[in-house]
Order: C-alpha cells, then sequence, then structure tokens
C-alpha cells in the first residue's frame, strides 16, 4: 500500500513538473517574439476616465526601447497615469526569466480559448508580487494580463490586436486601476466635473476605478 502511494506521489509530482516546464516553453516563445521589437515610435489618441474629472481625448506620442522604457508625451497638457502603470510592460514582466510560472486553467475571453498563466518574480527586489497572464498560444499573444504590485496597486490590462499583431504590438490598449492607490503628481491641479462636491472628489474606495485606453494609429518599428 505504501509503495502505491509512493508511487502516486512521484507520478503526480512528474505530472505537474512536466506541465510547468511546457508553461515555461510558452512563456519563452512569447518572451522571443515581444523581444523582436527593440524600439519604436507610435501615434494614438489617449482615453482617460477618472471619476470627478474632465480630461479630453489626446493626441499622444509613445516611445519604447527594450526592455522596459516606455514614455508616453501629450502635447497641451497632463497625461495622467497611474506611477508605474503601463510601465509595467509584458518585455518588463518576461524579460530574464527570473520567475516562475505554472498554469491556471483555461478561460473563453472575447470568443479566444486561452491559457491561464501565473507569473511569480523569484526573489523580493522586483515590485511585481504576482502576474496573471491570459495567452493566445496559437497566436503566441498575451491579450490580457492582471499585475498586482508592492507599491503602486493593481493594475488589468487588456490588448486588441491588427496589423502589428506579428510583432505582438497591440492596436488598442486598456487598462483599469483602483483609484483606492492612485495619486496625482504633486503640484498638478486638474478640472473637477460640476456638480460633484468637495467630499465626493477626496474619497476614493477599492471600488473606484479609473481607465486608460490608447489606440495606436501607426507605429515605426526597429528604426531607432
Amino acid at each position: 500500500m505504501m509503495n502505491r502511494f509512493k508511487l502516486l506521489v512521484a507520478f503526480s509530482l512528474a505530472f505537474l513538473s512536466s506541465f510547468s516546464q511546457s508553461t515555461d516553453l510558452l512563456i519563452q516563445k512569447v518572451a522571443a517574439k515581444l523581444a523582436t521589437v527593440k524600439s519604436y515610435e507610435a501615434k494614438g489618441t489617449l482615453k482617460t476616465e477618472v471619476p470627478f474629472l474632465k480630461l479630453p481625448l489626446s493626441e499622444v506620442q509613445i516611445s519604447f526601447k527594450f526592455p522596459d522604457r516606455i514614455e508616453i508625451k501629450k502635447d497641451g497638457g497632463v497625461t495622467v497615469l497611474p506611477k508605474g502603470g503601463l510601465k509595467v510592460s509584458m518585455n518588463s514582466l518576461l524579460t530574464g526569466g527570473n520567475y516562475t510560472s505554472f498554469s491556471a486553467g483555461r478561460i473563453m475571453w472575447q470568443g479566444r480559448d486561452l491559457l491561464i498563466v501565473k507569473l511569480v518574480p523569484n526573489g523580493t527586489s522586483s515590485d511585481v508580487v504576482i502576474s496573471t497572464l491570459y495567452v493566445d498560444e496559437k497566436e503566441l499573444l498575451i491579450r490580457k494580463a492582471n499585475t498586482t504590485t508592492k507599491d503602486n496597486g493593481t493594475y488589468e490590462i487588456e490588448m486588441e490586436y491588427g496589423k502589428y499583431a506579428k510583432w505582438a504590438l497591440p492596436d488598442r490598449v486598456q487598462m483599469s486601476f483602483s483609484l483606492k492607490d492612485y495619486k496625482l503628481p504633486k503640484g498638478i491641479t486638474l478640472e473637477y466635473d460640476a456638480g460633484i462636491d468637495d467630499k465626493k472628489k477626496d474619497k476614493k474606495t477599492a471600488t473606484d476605478k479609473g481607465k486608460i485606453e490608447i489606440n495606436y494609429s501607426s507605429y515605426l518599428i526597429n528604426k531607432g
């Protein structure tokens, strides 16, 4: 009886190990596809939804340098981005392979069958605590990601791909974040919606969400 139990445990451990290795291989392939882009300059529109604030649709320029340097510039105004938000990029999560990955099942999302992969950084130096990636195995694309950080709250990012999918570059990115963990940079004042009282402006709860959406109109890839 004891020998059967030992065999069952050994088989289970071997199965889990092989499944983890296949997950690692998938993430390595996704990372390799992302790594084909060493730099880009992009143009697009930025839509910011923060309760109680009046923020117009803006034209923006986005620049990227491998592995995780991202700058978003907006003419004639302030870009209201949560600290650390979009800079928690897919490259920054995957570059170097210093993480433990494991499968957490599958999900049908927007008509696609996606593998759910959990990433936990090895060591304590990373600001990321855990990331959940929703991976399109056929296209080697991350369609959705949820990342919890130590200092900057939790962010959920959704990505839609089109003509730049072969580069793993999205046509549209939407990020949602908790306003409870969100602070405007010092010295910045913005115009509030009329009719909102001061108590509501200052009160933030865990259920209050902000959203940022970028629609990309063009990319200039690997020219810098």
